[in-house]
């Protein structure tokens, strides 16, 4: 019997045991499909980002922190490092640099962007690839 309760203990979870709402959650789409930065948004993809201006050079890091993060060679003064993110972002994805739009955290390091024309999956896999070593 639990200290407060009157019914028994909670049964213990294992490692690969799903909760009782977890197949529902496959089935819409909300399952292990892709990364949880890279979603399918209103005509293409909406990544989350975490950005580190004023690097070296531009380049994509890998996922920290439950987003992809990307180093820019850009310093974070009147939106220089924004626009060198949504470059890269549509030159990396071979997209038109008006599909790519920043829809949140214009001042911030940690963005969420749109960019149509492509689906999450493959921006995920291909922004992944050209991850550093």
């Amino acid at each position: 019997m639990r200290a407060g309760g009157s019914g028994p203990p909670p049964q213990p979870r294992f490692a690969g045991q799903r909760k009782s709402g977890d197949v529902g959650r496959e089935l819409r789409g909300g399952g292990a499909s892709g990364p949880p930065w890279a979603r399918a948004g209103s005509g293409g993809a909406v990544l989350e980002l975490l950005v580190q201006p004023r690097a070296s050079r531009t380049r994509v890091v890998g996922e920290h922190d439950g987003r992809l993060k990307l180093q820019l060679a850009a310093p974070p003064v009147d939106g220089e490092a924004n626009a060198v993110l949504l470059a890269f972002l549509a030159d990396a994805l071979s997209v038109k640099r008006t599909d790519v739009a920043l829809l949140a955290g214009e001042s911030g390091r940690r963005k969420r962007v749109r960019v149509g024309g492509v689906t999450a999956e493959a921006a995920a896999a291909t922004l992944l690839g050209m991850a550093k070593p």
